[in-house]
């Protein structure tokens, strides 16, 4: 009976991260606009620009690419406005990681909340048989897993078969890189794979992966 076959063949739920199993667009702009201030750059996001940045342009760095390049490069406590590549990039690695150990600060101050319902949900597909389990984040491998490790515990996160993270994969989200290899790495189809996001650039990397969808409102 192929139909029987096929319900007990292997399917993938995959997760993003932010957005997702926490509610952390407002946490990564806040940390933002504290990094901008100590760095003494001029600029500060509203949660309005903000959700557009999120809805178009996957990653830290290249928002802030984004952002500086088209209203203007910042001098900052490093120096005047770079002019050359390598120190505009100087200056966004230097951000970067100093928002990453503000955001680290946040997270790890216990009052972030997992999102209502994704544990259940978890619980519930690994009850399904050939369930594979993944998630697939936009953030730096550390902040992700610092990130997870801290909401979750290490033994929930043994619920999972892959994390993957942006650093993993050199094409950001809107491309389908991250889920074409969680396809690979699951062994999965990429058709037997439904993803939960939050974001636009989310539903069109999962769409172009020819994986079906879910969008959970923030």
């Amino acid at each position: 009976d192929s139909s029987r076959a096929d319900q007990n063949s292997p399917w993938g739920l995959i997760f993003d991260c932010d957005g997702v199993i926490l509610e952390s667009e407002s946490l990564h702009r806040e940390a933002y606009n504290a990094v901008f201030k100590e760095f003494s750059v001029d600029y500060d996001w509203s949660s309005e620009y903000y959700d557009v940045l999120q809805n178009t342009i996957g990653g830290g760095k290249p928002k802030m690419q984004h952002h500086f390049g088209k209203n203007g490069w910042p001098s900052s406590k490093i120096g005047p406005p770079p002019s050359t590549d390598d120190e505009k990039n100087f200056l966004i690695d230097a951000l970067q990681d100093r928002k990453t150990e503000i955001y680290k600060e946040i997270i790890s101050s216990g009052k972030v909340p997992v999102r209502p319902g994704f544990k259940r949900i978890v619980e519930e597909a690994k009850k399904i048989p050939g369930t594979k389990l993944a998630i697939c984040s936009a953030s730096t491998k550390d902040s992700c897993l610092f990130v997870l490790e801290n909401l979750l515990g290490d033994e929930f996160l043994s619920n999972f078969d892959l994390i993957l993270a942006g650093d993993d994969a050199p094409k950001r989200k809107p491309h389908p890189m991250i889920y074409q290899m969680a396809s690979q790495m699951l062994a999965v189809p990429q058709n037997r794979c439904i993803v939960v996001e939050d974001s636009l650039i989310g539903l069109e990397a999962a769409k172009g992966a020819d994986m079906k969808c879910v969008i959970t409102y923030t």
